[in-house]
């Protein structure tokens, strides 16, 4: 069975690739590698021992897409490409809108023309905003506060509605919460490109001494440390959790979403201290402004998935840490150059 993975280059697709192989499937990836590295994918054949046909292509790209279709007899997509950056979209949104939207309006358009209606998206809890309640279900209204999450709510409702039109689809959408960590090998990992936006590489590179201090945005939000809360989970989990959606795909039509997260909130500060407790390392940092677009407080209830999908986040917050610190001491220039920090 040959599943498209739109995105596999990136962090979280590298790792639902090596999953999807372990389980048997066919992988094709499609990456414009925009905001990823092939060397990945290099990496994931090496660890699963696998030719896995690639094609650098934009999902705009209407016709080189149709290319991959006719190549291949792919039976469901896995869809995680798309700009990522939830400050980013802040500064620049019609990028975010055209590229993550558009691109998917062209990704639907081919699957329909090569009569294929099953996919697993690669949605986010941005999806919320700021919710009312934590943990948060799926039943928490929907009301993204940036650019980002709106263009992955917009998506989510793109699907629905191709749903209502044509009951033979299939989506399963994944609201996933904060994922970190990295292949147990250290092979395989999240590399940022330029600074870091997210919290855990940006702690990783500190205590590596590639960046000098972790600025913690906001230290008056109503949480235990007056730091921001999220549901961190290990990205293992996720790509395990791609797997489960995409059984549940076979078995089903109609749109669900899921949220994938361990249904725990830690603090910036307290993932400061479960990392230099897990490595022993040090991070220095300092308090800045809140950033525009930001919540407080965002975490997870899974017991749908846990229910559906027979999921469940199995890795806890120290072998995120250890994960992640063992990535960045055998790639301390992520893929950008193969050496062991000494």
């Amino acid at each position: 069975m040959a599943i498209l993975v739109t995105g596999g280059a990136g962090y979280i697709g590298s790792h639902t690739c090596v999953q999807l192989i372990s389980q048997g499937y066919k992988v094709v990836v499609v990456d414009n590698l925009s905001n990823s590295n092939i060397e990945s994918l290099n990496r994931v054949r090496e660890l699963t021992d696998t030719e896995i046909p690639f094609y650098k292509i934009d999902l705009l790209d209407r016709k080189s897409l149709e290319k991959v279709f006719e190549e291949h007899h792919i039976n469901a997509v896995i869809h995680f490409a798309g700009l990522k950056a939830v400050g980013e979209s802040v500064s620049r949104p019609l990028n975010y809108y055209y590229n993550n939207v558009a691109g998917t309006f062209v990704l639907c358009e081919v699957m329909e023309k090569y009569n294929i209606r099953k996919v697993v998206f690669s949605s986010s809890a941005t999806v919320y905003g700021n919710p009312k309640t934590v943990p948060i279900t799926e039943e928490e209204p929907l009301c993204a506060t940036n650019p980002y999450g709106q263009t992955k709510l917009m998506i989510e409702q793109v699907f629905r509605t191709l749903y209502e039109c044509d009951a033979r689809w299939s989506v399963a959408l994944l609201r996933y919460f904060n994922p970190i960590g990295a292949h147990i090998s250290g092979r395989i990992g999240e590399d940022p490109t330029g600074l870091p936006n997210n919290l855990m590489p940006y702690i990783s590179q500190v205590a590596i001494g590639k960046l000098e201090q972790l600025k913690v945005f906001g230290d008056d939000y109503e949480t235990v440390d007056g730091t921001g809360v999220r549901d961190y989970i290990h990205v293992m989990d996720l790509a395990n959790g791609h797997i489960k959606a995409l059984e549940y795909l076979f078995g089903t039509t109609g749109v669900e979403a899921f949220n994938l997260g361990t249904g725990n909130g830690y603090s910036v500060l307290q993932m400061v201290k479960a990392f230099e407790e897990a490595t022993g390392k040090k991070v220095k940092y300092s308090i800045a402004p809140r950033r525009p677009g930001d919540i407080g407080e965002c975490y997870a209830d899974s017991t749908k998935a846990k229910k559906e999908l027979g999921w469940v986040a199995e890795k806890g917050i120290e072998e995120m840490c250890r994960d992640t610190w063992r990535w960045q001491l055998s790639n301390p220039n992520g893929y950008k150059l193969d050496q062991v920090h000494t």
